[in-house]
């Protein structure tokens, strides 16, 4: 059963807000790509952003044009996978509203040749530090009975892909993640869902999606025709983080062309 009163207004309901005004918004791998894109779009609508990386001058310059265009930001340089400063970061923060857990890093490669390294980087990151990002983020939020977080996932979360298992794996346990805490956070208001990006072009992707190879075959998979721009992920994120979503908790909103219709 619901809860609350039923809406008696003859005009029907308020329309729900896609604005974040005054709300302090986390986002991690902020210094290029969709993390600077989700910095930006945050405090466009309204957030108090801190844009998190562990590089300096990137960071410096998306705070910088957060400022030029009207908004609010700072930078906060810190490794995701140094969990005590990361942990002590976030608490510091005093008040949390959106945590954009956006940091992480892809090594393709044949699992017949996979270095111990370069399995154990993409775990570190896109496994172990995005769930102590989670934790300390909701450490803070279930304090103030409120937030979201947002989970950064992707089209191989849903799919299997030759020659990036690994990636694949990372991001099949996003989903599981997602949805588990969401359940257990649910009581305490606070709301996590993932975003699932497909192929994004961006100055780092855009040469190797222009490779016949790589980028005709991810293309072949879209049947919008076309790869995402960052601006295509980055309205998911602040939709997810507004009031409008507030019933929506414990999925994850692809951005992926039609991809995983198929």
């Amino acid at each position: 059963m619901g809860t609350g009163e039923p809406d008696t207004d003859e005009a029907g309901p308020p329309l729900p807000s896609m604005r974040v005004d005054g709300q302090v918004a986390l986002v991690t791998g902020a210094g290029r790509g969709i993390g600077a894109g989700c910095a930006r779009a945050l405090a466009a609508a309204g957030a108090d952003v801190i844009a998190m990386s562990r590089t300096a001058a990137e960071l410096d310059a998306v705070v910088a044009r957060i400022t030029a265009e009207g908004g609010t930001a700072r930078a906060l340089v810190c490794d995701v996978t140094d969990t005590a400063a990361m942990q002590a970061a976030v608490t510091g923060l005093g008040r949390l509203d959106i945590c954009v857990n956006n940091a992480g890093i892809g090594r393709p490669g044949s699992l017949l040749s996979y270095s111990p390294e370069d399995i154990q980087a993409m775990l570190d990151v896109n496994c172990k530090a995005m769930v102590l990002v989670a934790q300390a983020a909701a450490r803070v939020m279930v304090e103030q009975g409120r937030g979201v977080i947002i989970n950064l996932s992707s089209t191989f979360g849903k799919n299997g892909r030759p020659f990036n298992s690994v990636y694949a794996a990372t991001k099949h346990f996003v989903e599981g993640f997602t949805k588990s805490t969401a359940v257990e956070l649910a009581p305490t208001g606070v709301r996590v869902v993932a975003v699932g990006p497909t192929a994004i072009d961006t100055p780092m992707t855009h040469d190797r999606l222009m490779e016949p190879a790589v980028g005709g075959d991810l293309l072949a998979r879209i049947p919008l025709g076309r790869f995402g721009k960052v601006s295509d992920v980055v309205g998911a994120v602040v939709f997810l983080a507004s009031p409008a979503a507030s019933l929506i908790t414990g999925t994850t909103l692809m951005v992926d062309g039609g991809w995983t219709a198929q």
